[in-house]
């Protein structure tokens, strides 16, 4: 007998292009960037883009033991030469929302050229833009 495995958030792995996505929402956001991408409208993206926040302390040094990191589900590339960090969200969940906590007292105001964009999964495979 065949038992489909998923995670315990029930995303179900999904590959998409070759490459394996953590949930099929993740897969569709990529297909819809590469729509995206064809259609002239951003000049490219990456997936899986990793993020280090490392505080400062008050007198500008920095506390390297205090590291957070996260990777980002994907880094749109626009033609102004912005970036947009794309997160795609099914389940928010407390690491999540601590670790999007520094990288918005931390890692953006470092990167001005950056914004951050959450996508959330409205059900049945619809996308939320917010």
């Amino acid at each position: 007998m065949y038992t489909q495995k998923y995670s315990k958030y029930r995303a179900k792995r999904t590959e998409y292009n070759g490459i394996k996505y953590d949930s099929k929402f993740e897969a569709g956001v990529a297909q819809e960037l590469d729509i995206r991408l064809a259609a002239g409208e951003i000049k490219d993206w990456e997936r899986q883009f990793k993020v280090e926040c490392i505080p400062y302390n008050k007198y500008g040094d920095p506390l390297p033991r205090l590291k957070v990191t996260h990777k980002i589900d994907f880094r749109i590339h626009h033609h102004d030469g912005s970036y947009e960090l794309l997160e795609a969200k099914g389940c928010e969940t407390t690491d999540w929302r601590r670790r999007v906590k520094w990288l918005e007292d931390v890692w953006l105001p470092e990167h001005p050229d950056h914004i951050y964009t959450v996508v959330k999964d409205s059900g049945r495979g619809r996308i939320s833009w917010k």
